[in-house]
């Protein structure tokens, strides 16, 4: 069965002391209250080590990003493999932000999957349209291209991976996409996997929502069949909105 799981994504947020102390707070928090998903908190590269040396089970660790390169001559680049060796098990690939800002592409987007599954790291694979592809009507088919680029993948591989759906227009926006939305995406999405890779492998995909999920509106977009949880942007950094969307799962 696929798992229910709330991903917090930092972003380039906090300096390593604020990253300690947020980290230390989500995990005394909960110890006091068990919780009823998967929890990972993905942190700034600077980050990884100090934070997996203040968190426990059932806290996992993650990397906003890893190089589509194994090593070498990349000044500036992190691997898969150094991420691995801070204690991470995911890594965030795919984010618009990268896609926008950086330029990202379907093939960088597949070697950087490739190099993540190579080293054990769990991909959280984001896939979402802008605001014109959900105006004039193909979100459909650009999120469905977005998925279909990690198809020369084996089930085997694919079935380790996160997908993340984010619409970009509604991050750091404010707006939300209606839990009816949202589930009618994630829907598609489970369809376009059920097409390559078949029913039980798509039944046991877990896709997020991401997009101004909050505290106020985590509990109606879980409760939608085909929504497994969220990765969190904003409301992942402060300790107790992040614990408010965890228990949106109790």
């Amino acid at each position: 069965m696929r798992k229910n799981i709330v991903a917090g994504n930092w972003k380039m947020n906090t300096v390593l002391e604020e990253g300690v102390e947020l980290a230390s707070q989500i995990n005394d928090l909960l110890k006091e209250k068990k919780a009823n998903c998967e929890v990972v908190i993905c942190v700034p590269f600077t980050h990884l080590v100090s934070v997996n040396g203040v968190i426990d089970a059932p806290i996992k660790l993650g990397a906003e990003n890893c190089s589509e390169h194994e090593k070498g001559a990349y000044t500036g680049e992190v691997s898969a493999a150094m991420v691995k060796s801070t204690g991470a098990s995911h890594v965030i690939l795919g984010h618009s932000e990268r896609r926008q800002y950086f330029g990202e592409n379907n093939e960088q987007l597949l070697a950087k999957t490739k190099l993540a599954l190579a080293n054990n790291l769990t991909p959280i694979f984001c896939v979402g349209e802008v605001l014109e592809e959900r105006e004039n009507g193909s979100y459909n088919d650009v999120v469905k291209g977005q998925v279909e680029a990690l198809f020369s993948l084996s089930a085997d591989d694919f079935s380790k991976i996160v997908i993340a759906y984010e619409p970009v227009w509604a991050i750091g926006t404010g707006k939300t996409a209606t839990a009816e939305q949202a589930q009618d995406m994630h829907a598609h999405i489970r369809s376009v996997i059920a097409e390559k890779y078949g029913k039980d492998l798509a039944e046991n995909t877990s896709i997020l929502y991401g997009g101004s999920c909050k505290p106020g509106n985590a509990k109606e977009l879980f409760a939608k069949p085909d929504v497994d949880g969220g990765l969190i942007g904003g409301a992942a950094l402060q300790a107790d909105s992040f614990m408010g969307i965890i228990a949106a799962f109790d």
